[in-house]
């Protein structure tokens, strides 16, 4: 059976790690021993903040929905009690948005949930 030389698959596969690593600081960009670990961990913390993304998100949207709720006179809590029991089914992210960009649509929303 004849012999089979594995460089081209070798250089492809340092070359595609080499590639994920770009721009990384020290001897991570070029050396593969400690690019193969870096790349590795990067992989592992991106897979975490997409999760931890959406609840940062989340909080930031609270935390304009209060802001915009109390210059109404109400509380985050008091003002979705109040969006539920009137029925206004608006999320978060629209409520934010509105708070941020469109005030005055906020404060009648605030007016009618009182």
């Amino acid at each position: 059976m004849p012999r089979v030389k594995r460089g081209t698959q070798h250089v492809k596969r340092r070359k595609s790690l080499l590639s994920k690593t770009k721009g990384m600081k020290w001897g991570r960009k070029s050396k593969i021993r400690l690019a193969r670990p870096a790349m590795l961990k990067a992989g592992a913390h991106a897979y975490r903040d997409r999760r931890n993304k959406k609840r940062d998100f989340r909080r930031l949207w609270q935390i304009r929905i209060n802001a915009a709720a109390r210059l109404g006179g109400l509380s985050y809590s008091r003002f979705i009690d109040g969006l539920k029991k009137t029925n206004i089914e608006l999320d978060r992210k629209i409520l934010s948005t509105l708070a941020k960009d469109y005030s005055q649509i906020f404060k009648k929303i605030v007016e009618k949930v009182k």
